[in-house]
């Protein structure tokens, strides 16, 4: 990994929730963006603000989620996901994000994610199917 990757690296998307990213289950008049669509783009935000810094050869994984869903945001409204990198513990990196439609506040939490080896994580995962498999 980069000595760049460091606390305080933060950047901010903006999304346009199209029909995709909502729940469709109270009718068409009531599409918000979902929370599994928002805990995504949070997760692909993270993801590539310290991607540039990890190496060639790695990526990162998803860990845990601390996440708090405050406020709907309608089909065609605008939200802007700030996430903020508060700790890097060799692998284990945390952050924080919020996220804002034009009106208010629609989410905030805290993401950690792992930093893996691509041609490692292939192995272990090759590993993982062939046991499944009874082999």
């Amino acid at each position: 990994m980069s000595d760049t990757l460091k606390p305080g690296l933060t950047a901010t998307c903006r999304i346009t929730v199209d029909t995709a990213r909502t729940i469709g289950f109270m009718g068409e008049e009531l599409r918000v963006y979902s929370t599994p669509s928002l805990l995504y783009d949070v997760e692909v935000a993270c993801r590539e603000l310290i991607l540039p810094h990890v190496g060639e050869g790695k990526d990162s994984v998803g860990t845990r989620v601390a996440f708090d869903h405050v406020g709907a945001t309608l089909l065609g409204m605008w939200v802007e996901i700030t996430v903020t990198l508060t700790e890097v513990n060799g692998p284990a990196v945390t952050f924080e994000f919020s996220a804002r439609d034009a009106v208010e506040e629609v989410a905030r939490g805290k993401h950690n994610r792992f930093v893996v080896g691509l041609e490692k994580t292939a192995q272990r995962l090759k590993a993982k199917l062939a046991k499944a498999a009874g082999g």
